[in-house]
């Protein structure tokens, strides 16, 4: 069954670390991971792994805490329509939808055990 949010078969796992450039070297060293590409004012890199359509992002971040924080990020053609039909369903966003001009749309929203997971919509090559 298609799912009517418009999913394009693209997931991101982004993970917070505490050292991007350690961590980065961890996950092409350990897991053979590739760069896509790195943006060091938002302190995130994001890199491709063996399975067509994962990614796994990196966002650093002062602490971890160590509780287990990956949060699922899936990619939407239209993330304006993909949150309006989820809010529809009266699940509960961590505030706006926050834009990076030129690169990704992304809104963060709950299950019902309070887990993070998030919407993205790929800017990059978009008019605007």
């Amino acid at each position: 069954m298609a799912s009517s949010l418009g999913f394009n078969e693209k997931l991101t796992c982004a993970l917070k670390v505490t050292d991007l450039d350690k961590s980065l070297k961890w996950y092409q060293d350990h897991l053979d991971f590739t760069l896509l590409y790195r943006v060091d004012e938002i302190g995130w890199c994001e890199m491709a792994t063996e399975v067509s359509g994962v990614n796994v992002g990196l966002s650093q971040v002062e602490e971890c805490g160590g509780d287990g924080n990956a949060i699922l990020t899936f990619g939407v053609k239209n993330i304006d329509d993909a949150r309006s039909q989820l809010e529809d369903k009266d699940i509960r966003f961590d505030g706006p939808t926050q834009t990076i001009p030129d690169m990704v749309k992304l809104a963060t929203f709950f299950d019902p055990d309070g887990n993070s997971l998030m919407l993205f919509e790929d800017l990059q090559g978009q008019p605007c």
